[in-house]
């Protein structure tokens, strides 16, 4: 036995289920598909040439899996594989000529693009919708009818006759690019974490709760297979026509090809025109034309043999650097920002890539007139990923980071250990005044409509506002006369400041914008000390033995309340009327039945959304975690409690709770 190839197997089979659970289930990939791909490939190569090490739960045997527990399992009719990838065209050959070999007859390849989304299953009968369903772990998947509802390019009813009484349709659900840059834009706002890309937000999107705010997301879908005992057709091209007819929305760039220089060419010219599409495409599926042809074909325990996906490498683009400028945050942090030509990338037309910190620049030794790669590839921002020193003819000055605050002239301090600049000037350097007031009237924070960043950047130009506090100041007679103001629009902002009083203190402690403490860190501080008094005089220690309260946060609100400053800012926002303690009704509800308790929840309920026993666990003084270990006191399970936490909570005999068992012990 080789012991160094079966550590070499396991190591990548660990890292696999690692990078799947990180794309399927927390819609957030650490690594890039290229080299997952690469990854999967050398461990299918080992396993190949070494069978006594065969595992039927290795990832080369399984379909990756993006169930999320909250929603109802539903069993697919039939199994929703996914598809073997390639990146290199002498693969596409190989593939054709295998199906060439193996058909032994005359055969058609249809084309499609490959879109960047998630893919569904849709089920109707008689006409209307009746379900639909993730992909899962290829076998049962969500129910997530409701959310697919409110996806307007969704047929709800087919008004078309002569339609199969019973029949499934697959395709993809996509954020197009200019909702995505838009959410983006609003949950940075909102001091969010940013999506990472179209097809992660529009993961996270399909697993909302509310299907409410799944319709403000504006996702798309286009639709590429249809399935059923009565088809219309053995040709998958023509059955893609006659659902076009029948009202679904279908990709119209899509070629029946019947040789390899066709398929070539449909690649390479999609290579450039897909930086055209609204919605982001990662490749080219290939797919067998005749349903009788995919039969004789079948499948593998992972993909079908049929079909094949050509993936483009990310995209990048040659641009020239000409300036580099300095953002300043609320924090203080320092943003450097390359201007660059405008350039088209993924869709969008690039002018400006982030540098991120003064080691980047460092590493990538820049230079005004530079040309630059810039790449995308699916990303929020774009970034400069190096540098074609062979075009460096006449470039201008090295790019040195910046020693000053670019709009108050402060020295700039670096904290150790960490890779930022920051200006310490938070007391008059404009940016961060105007950024800590723009936090604090944010959605989750104070909530307060009416006002943004121009409004704002309006207020303080014109001496109305210096703080928080100020707001609460304003009258009708300040605004309206300011420009495209009114008296409308006056009414408006003092009516939405007016309203904000009633804002729950943890919010409003939230909306202090004490550095590190976001918004659970400030519901675990309002539920714990329960008024601004306890957490301005709690110790460092005090603070620490707080649940999930570490050092850097302890210190940091200490440090806060320090400052004359602050303690003159709460004061202000306290005469102006805004809750600095929590509800007396909320406190009633709050028992210490749970304390001390940590509990795990799986599966779905009746009685209770997840959200709402959270909330009840919490309020009791438990907390709620997401994995078992040795320090679960119990499990409050639901219906098609996970597999996996079944089984280790018995490994670790933890005891296991219905919501009947759970409510009547908080009773």
């Amino acid at each position: 036995m080789d012991n160094n190839t079966l550590l070499k197997i396991k190591q990548l089979r660990a890292e696999l289920e690692e990078h799947n659970y990180n794309y399927y289930v927390k819609s957030s990939p650490t690594i890039s598909d290229f080299e997952f791909d690469k990854k999967m490939k050398e461990l299918q190569d080992l396993e190949k040439s070494n069978p006594e090490f065969f595992d039927p739960n290795s990832p080369t045997q399984r379909v990756g899996n993006d169930i999320n527990k909250a929603f109802k399992q539903v069993k697919h009719i039939y199994p929703m594989l996914s598809l073997g990838n390639t990146y290199s065209k002498e693969e596409v050959s190989e593939f054709y000529n295998r199906i060439s070999k193996t058909l032994n007859e005359p055969f058609e390849i249809v084309c499609e693009l490959k879109f960047d989304g998630t893919s569904v299953s849709l089920i109707y009968e008689n006409g209307e919708l009746l379900r639909a369903v993730t992909r899962g772990d290829g076998e049962k998947g969500d129910d997530i009818t409701d959310n697919i509802r409110t996806i307007r390019s969704i047929p709800l009813r087919l008004q078309k006759q002569n339609i199969p009484d019973f029949f499934e349709i697959r395709g993809e659900i996509l954020m197009p690019w200019n909702v995505f840059e838009r959410l983006n834009k609003e949950r940075e706002k909102d001091e969010e974490p940013l999506f990472a890309n179209p097809r992660n937000a529009t993961s996270g999107t399909i697993k909302l709760q509310n299907s409410a705010e799944v319709a403000k997301r504006n996702l798309d879908a286009y639709l590429y297979y249809l399935l059923g005992e009565d088809m219309p057709s053995d040709s998958h091209y023509q059955n893609l026509q006659t659902i076009k007819q029948w009202g679904f929305k279908v990709s119209e760039e899509i070629a029946k090809c019947k040789n390899l220089n066709e398929i070539f060419d449909f690649i390479d010219k999609w290579d450039i025109e897909r930086k055209k599409l609204p919605v982001a495409t990662d490749g080219i599926v290939l797919k067998v034309d005749s349903l009788k042809q995919q039969q004789m074909l079948g499948l593998t325990s992972k993909s079908p043999r049929w079909a094949i996906a050509y993936k483009f490498q990310a995209e990048q683009a040659e641009t020239r650097l000409n300036s580099v400028s300095y953002q300043v945050g609320r924090t203080g942090a320092i943003t450097p920002v390359a201007n660059l030509d405008p350039v088209l990338l993924s869709g969008t037309i690039v002018k400006r890539a982030s540098l991120h910190n003064a080691d980047i620049i460092k590493d990538l030794d820049l230079h005004i007139g530079d040309m630059v790669y810039v790449e995308k590839g699916g990303e929020i921002i774009p970034k400069i990923v190096g540098v074609n020193k062979d075009a460096r003819i006449l470039i201008g000055e090295k790019i040195d980071f910046i020693k000053r605050c670019p709009e108050c002239g402060t020295p700039l301090i670096r904290k150790e250990g960490e890779a930022a600049h920051y200006c310490p000037n938070e007391d008059t350097c404009a940016p961060q005044i105007k950024g800590k007031i723009e936090h604090f009237i944010s959605r989750k924070a104070m909530a307060i409509e009416s006002l943004g960043e121009e409004t704002i950047n309006l207020l303080y130009n014109q001496n109305l506002v210096k703080n928080c506090a100020d707001l609460y100041k304003l009258t009708e007679e300040n605004i309206a006369p300011l420009e495209r103001m009114g008296e409308k629009s006056a009414q408006k902002i003092i009516t939405n400041i007016q309203k904000s009083k009633n804002v729950p203190f943890e919010r409003v402690l939230f909306a202090l914008g004490i550095r590190y403490v976001g918004e659970t860190v400030a519901k675990k501080l309002a539920y714990s000390l329960h008024n601004i008094d306890a957490l301005e005089n709690a110790s460092f220690e005090e603070l620490k033995n707080i649940d999930e309260i570490g050092e850097k946060i302890a210190e940091s609100i200490v440090n806060f309340f320090k400052e004359e400053k602050n303690k003159q800012l709460v004061n202000d926002l306290k005469q102006a009327g805004l809750k600095f303690a929590i509800d007396e009704k909320t406190l009633q509800n709050k028992t210490d039945k749970l304390n001390g308790k940590t509990i795990v929840i799986s599966g779905t309920f009746s009685l209770h959304s997840r959200e709402e026993y959270k909330e009840i666990i919490v309020n009791n003084g438990g907390k709620n975690t997401s994995s078992i270990s040795s320090k679960t006191d119990f499990i409050l399970a639901g219906e098609n409690m996970g597999p996996s936490k079944l089984q280790k909570a018995q490994e670790l005999s933890i005891k296991i709770l219905s919501e009947e068992e759970f409510l009547s012990l908080l009773k």
